[in-house]
């Protein structure tokens, strides 16, 4: 009896410490000053992998692969904002400069890019790819040498006239610098297909003709190794949507993984003729060449370190590679791992319904980010009226829409291969993640596509009454009222984007691209409770014990 005594009495003390611990985080919270509370946005993980399973050739390219990634960190810091050492030097506040080097400038990218360093204005929607005077028209009626090429910058002579340069020419010593290591690191290339696509890819970086080494990217298939990287992705130019930034990724893939996966692209044509729209949408076959595998990371520089981190890519992004040989996608299960660990299971613990947080799960988690990116597959490339590309027709808004089809997309998939019997999860667990994704993905704020792209999903679906709002300010899924809305926000932004139509995205993004005070009041629950927004990471060569 006196052991049960002293054991209930110690856990009484050891509860009451932890009481005490968590009063006093509170109280030092509010002591916190307005950076360190920027700076708790972010929680910090380790990116690391099991390098003992390569061979000692790979293990010698990593640190060449790293540092060529590396490099895009100066190139990104250029397009997103200028002078870099000019503008840490103005600052003498330690905690400010480190954020400062999360955002890549003075702006914050997880509120409205806002910014957060005296005397700095409001940030030019055309980021430093065109003059910060320039207005949309002065560019459209002007008369500038590769004007719609996503390769080059904008820039005015001594007389005002604008003018184009070239990345390769702007950044012709930098560039240099990282062709040579992919140079370097191609001949300890044990594959045939990595060694190839180094090699292009090097000589790309030198004139800016990538889709050569876009093409040989889609032809590896036996490699370990990987690196993503040059300018890639349109979201830094949010006056157009059309300026490529550089960034890079270094990659393990990991085989186990991706052979479970692999069996799912060729479902792609059977998905698309299913699509939940008229047949005009959906007259193009999306390529079935197309790898899905899953990795760890290891490495991320420029623009996909900038912000909320990305946890899976689909790429290229050249239209006419995607219909000849599709896309890869490629599941970052590491970086995935941290987000759904460290931030949406406490987000469901705070927003989800109790019945429900039962089928917040990794394995839905990871479904619905996989599918995410091979749902960018299907749909229309090209606009039905021969107004051009999609991307081209829909300008700045191209990009929020793209990731608000790729999600409403992949929960189709899911819901369309789960019937056939390919997937066995409960269904549920993949629609009440999805629901508290959103709530992690809103949290990106406006200057972010995928945040864009969730807060018109959250209030569309919110209309349709696919969740409902309980009195506590949790959140519940109604299961047969959501599967409606996932088909109509689907036909909604497929015939949008088929119709080129700029206006009505427009007037979609005005209309529903909104967070409500009701929403902005739950999302504030979630940072009084310490709930991180996004990751940073530690690593490097260093992480990797090599």
């Amino acid at each position: 009896m006196k052991k049960i005594a002293a054991i209930l009495l110690l856990l009484v003390i050891v509860t009451s410490c932890k009481v005490d611990k968590e009063v006093n985080v509170v109280t030092e919270d509010s002591k916190m000053t307005k950076m360190e509370k920027n700076l708790s946005k972010y929680v910090s993980f380790k990116l690391t992998s099991d390098v003992s399973k390569l061979s000692e050739k790979e293990r010698q390219m990593l640190p060449l692969l790293i540092k060529a990634a590396d490099k895009m960190n100066d190139l990104f810091w250029y397009e997103a904002y200028g002078d870099k050492d000019e503008l840490l030097a103005s600052i003498s506040d330690e905690a400010t400069k480190k954020f400062v080097k999360i955002n890549y400038g003075p702006w914050d990218r997880l509120d409205g890019n806002s910014p957060f360093v005296e005397d700095i204005d409001e940030k030019p929607a055309g980021a430093n790819f065109y003059p910060k005077d320039m207005t949309k028209d002065e560019f459209e009626t002007a008369d500038i040498k590769d004007k719609s090429s996503i390769y080059n910058f904008v820039r005015r002579d001594e007389n005002g006239k604008l003018y184009s340069i070239p990345y390769h020419k702007q950044f012709e010593k930098e560039v240099k610098e990282v062709s040579n290591l992919l140079l370097e690191a191609s001949k300890l290339a044990e594959d045939s297909g990595l060694k190839t696509y180094l090699e292009l890819r090097a000589q790309a970086l030198l004139d800016d003709n990538y889709q050569p080494s876009d093409l040989a990217w889609m032809d590896m298939k036996t490699n370990t190794l990987d690196i993503v990287i040059g300018p890639i992705e349109t979201y830094e130019d949010q006056l157009f949507g059309n300026k490529a930034a550089h960034e890079g990724y270094v990659l393990i893939k990991d085989q186990e993984w991706s052979q479970r996966l692999a069996k799912f692209s060729a479902y792609l044509p059977e998905l698309q003729l299913g699509l939940p729209v008229d047949e005009a949408y959906k007259k193009e076959t999306p390529g079935t060449d197309s790898d899905l595998n899953a990795y760890d990371v290891v490495y991320y520089a420029g623009d996909c370190n900038s912000g909320s981190k990305t946890i899976a890519i689909n790429l290229p992004n050249d239209e006419e590679v995607q219909l000849q040989k599709g896309t890869r996608r490629l599941q970052l299960k590491n970086a995935m791992r941290a987000k759904f660990d460290k931030i949406l299971v406490p987000i469901s613990e705070e927003l989800i319904d109790e019945s429900q947080r039962q089928h917040i799960t990794f394995d839905a988690f990871f479904a619905n980010t996989m599918f995410h990116e091979v749902a960018h597959g299907l749909g229309i490339k090209n606009t039905i009226d021969g107004k051009g590309t999609v991307r081209t027709a829909l300008k700045e808004h191209a990009s929020a829409l793209e990731e608000g089809k790729a999600d409403i997309l992949g929960l189709y998939m899911i819901q369309q291969l789960h019937a056939k019997g390919e997937l066995e999860q409960n269904l549920k667990d993949n629609m009440v993640t999805f629901m508290a994704g959103i709530f992690r993905s809103v949290r990106f704020g406006a200057s972010s596509a995928h945040g864009k792209a969730n807060m018109i999903r959250f209030n569309f679906f919110k209309e349709k009454g696919a969740f409902s709002r309980n009195e506590d300010g949790t959140y519940k899924v109604n299961f047969d009222k959501m599967e409606t809305a996932m088909r109509d926000l689907s036909n909604l932004i497929l015939t949008l984007q088929g119709d080129g139509d700029y206006e009505g995205v427009a007037s979609l993004v005005a209309d529903k691209g909104v967070i409500t005070s009701e929403l902005q009041a739950d999302l504030d629950r979630l940072s009084d409770a310490n709930i991180p927004v996004d990751v940073i990471f530690d690593q490097g060569v260093s992480e990797l014990g090599l």
